[in-house]
């Protein structure tokens, strides 16, 4: 029998993503149906009910979140509780209702505790509080691993979830004060180089990275991770949660990636590091270890390229990208 998988949270970019490279693979055994906010409100269990009453899936990629970056977090713990809780709970409910085979769920390494050790690994979840700064999202996200266990054990249903690092690439979202550190720069950076002042040298201008430069990330692009989130959909059988992230090895610094930027932009003016602006965590250093022990020979995107081309798809797709 042929699969049906329905992607929630399939507008954004890890949707988008699995989008494209279902696209490329075409397979012959699975029909994927991407599904955005527009389509139903999953806060709500009867508009919910209804969505995957439509499409009677067998399997589901749960993308769906209220997502937002470090200084959108920290004002608002509450409603992203909230939401989250609600909207993770309707969808296993209903994958549970309707007897999906597998469900792959989206947490993020923003939710491992706080004070830990490092490298992180998968059996950290749970061994402290979150970051102060989102915690609201965080133990939402964490909840989503107690009920696939729960489901699980009471009926036997394979909801996993995967953990990846922090993602970068075409369709994100670089609306400011919203957004993640990479589109984020990378909007400001081509607001600075061709929206402000367009006829005043280069040379003369100086982008403003936020923070010390200091702090070191693991960033993996979209389309590496969709390719390893459809490896999970069709081969990962187990409950626990399985790290999707770069080796540790590929860790950058802000500055790095700052670098990497202007390369990929060709700006010819200054960096500068307003120092002024919060850091967020300094590391959160993650163990792939799981993943390659399953993928041994996974060949990540290398992140200049990955950087180069996320940038050419925004200058392409200027007016109609999130910004």
């Amino acid at each position: 029998m042929s699969k049906v998988v329905l992607v929630t949270g399939g507008t954004g970019l890890i949707g988008k993503a699995i989008e494209t490279v279902i696209k490329e693979e075409n397979p012959a055994d699975e029909r994927w149906i991407f599904v955005g906010s527009k389509d139903a409100d999953l806060t709500d269990l009867a508009a919910t009910r209804e969505m995957f009453q439509k499409h009677q899936p067998t399997h589901v990629v749960h993308l769906a979140a209220m997502v937002g970056g470090l200084f959108h977090n920290m004002s608002n713990n509450l409603d992203f509780f909230r939401k989250n809780m609600l909207i993770n709970d309707n969808i296993l409910l209903l994958s549970h209702e309707l007897k999906a085979k597998k469900v792959v769920s989206c947490l993020s390494t923003c939710i491992f505790p706080d004070k830990t050790s490092y490298p992180i690994d998968e059996t950290m979840i749970h061994n402290g509080p979150p970051h102060d700064s989102n915690f609201g999202y965080s133990h939402a996200k964490r909840m989503i691993d107690v009920l696939n266990r729960a489901y699980n054990q009471q009926y036997g249903d394979m909801f996993t979830s995967v953990v990846p690092c922090n993602v970068f690439g075409p369709h994100d979202n670089f609306v400011p004060g919203v957004s993640h550190v990479i589109p984020g720069m990378i909007h400001r950076l081509h607001e600075l180089m061709f929206v402000t002042n367009p006829d005043e040298p280069q040379e003369n201008k100086s982008f403003s990275v936020y923070g010390t430069g200091k702090p070191l990330r693991q960033f993996i692009y979209s389309l590496d991770l969709a390719k390893l989130f459809i490896w999970v959909l069709r081969d990962y059988n187990s409950v626990e949660p399985i790290i999707l992230s770069v080796d540790e090895s590929a860790e950058v610094s802000i500055a790095q990636l700052a670098e990497s930027l202007a390369k990929a932009f060709d700006f010819k003016g200054k960096l500068e590091f307003d120092t002024t602006k919060a850091d967020g965590q300094y590391k959160k250093t993650a163990s792939n270890a799981k993943l390659r022990k399953h993928l041994p020979n996974f060949k990540f995107t290398d992140f200049d390229v990955a950087i180069k081309d996320t940038v050419q798809w925004y200058i392409a797709n200027y007016e109609k990208a999130r910004k």
